[in-house]
């Protein structure tokens, strides 16, 4: 019978892959620099890959690497619940969560699976509403805990993910070929606004906010009938939509960054406990895959993703 894989290796292997570094990694998991290597090494010997390959002085995580990287932190958090569902101290009590819409939409399927099954005994309670009366509400004490989109000017978060900011159309339409762009966006205090007005008045294209809404679903039917164009982060990307690029004409945008937001909860074991559950969920959550004869221009997409979205993958040698 085949060796089983070793967890504290995963564990040191995601480590690794996390903190960008074999040293930083090997304070992490509490073992000496050349622990470290031994056990990457026994886990290379296991797997039959290379999982790191040299690039000067460091190194980087192979395709296979990649490759094991999903599934480690797969089993790491399957071992982490099954632990916590036979716990006696499992947590019990309420805990308030705020998203936006489109946050929802994308994310919290995951994330309420998974606390749910961790934390049975625990009642979520989900606002959705705009990232600035997220903030409002964490500074009024209404919510524990808000996943929102980062922004230096509205307050601090701790950041999760990082996502290009993308430029979107209608696939089926050519309304970003007009000479005034018509715009479909949040309201003034959206921060994906501002980043797209912003680069339209460098570009000095002309523009005319079209539609104005808080609601994501609003913004994704404008931009899918054709009427507007829109920015969107990639993990709202539907089939249908065309990314646009500088080749369209359109300047990059600055990353799309969601971090979480702490309010003062009686609770703070259960806030303690979401906020992994979000942090790993959000880790482990891709582009979405259209239907079969669904459109994304995953070129541009592809892109966008190498250049900006790819976590630390350079380790300092072994």
């Amino acid at each position: 019978m085949a060796a089983q894989l070793d967890l504290d290796q995963l564990q040191t292997f995601v480590a690794i892959a996390d903190t960008g570094s074999f040293t930083r990694a090997a304070e992490e998991v509490f073992r000496t620099q050349s622990a470290v290597s031994m056990q990457m090494r026994r886990l290379e010997e296991r797997i039959g890959r290379a999982l790191f390959e040299k690039d000067g002085r460091t190194n980087r995580l192979t395709e296979d690497g990649e490759r094991l990287l999903a599934y480690a932190r797969r089993m790491i958090r399957l071992n982490r619940e099954t632990l916590a569902a036979f716990e006696d101290n499992r947590l019990e009590g309420q805990v308030r969560i705020g998203t936006p819409d489109d946050y929802a939409d994308r994310f919290l399927p995951e994330i309420m699976a998974r606390f749910a099954r961790s934390n049975p005994r625990v009642e979520m309670s989900v606002i959705c509403e705009p990232t600035v009366n997220l903030v409002e509400q964490i500074r009024r004490g209404l919510l524990d805990i808000a996943l929102v989109t980062h922004d230096d000017e509205k307050g601090a978060s701790e950041i999760v993910r990082r996502e290009p900011l993308l430029w979107v159309a209608s696939a089926n339409h050519t309304v970003h070929e007009e000479d005034v762009l018509p715009l479909a966006v949040g309201r003034p205090t959206c921060v994906w606004r501002r980043s797209a007005t912003d680069m339209l008045d460098q570009m000095e294209r002309d523009y005319r906010v079209l539609f104005t809404s808080w609601s994501a679903t609003v913004i994704i039917a404008a931009v899918m009938s054709g009427l507007a164009v829109s920015v969107l982060p990639e993990c709202a990307l539907r089939p249908g939509m065309r990314v646009l690029t500088e080749s369209d004409g359109f300047g990059a945008l600055p990353d799309c960054r969601i971090g979480i937001m702490r309010g003062h909860s009686s609770q703070p074991a259960i806030v303690d406990a979401l906020a992994r559950h979000i942090t790993e969920s959000l880790d482990n959550i891709s582009l979405p895959v259209p239907e079969d004869g669904a459109s994304f221009d995953f070129a541009a997409i592809g892109f966008s993703m190498r250049g900006r979205r790819q976590k630390p993958g350079t380790m300092a040698g072994w």
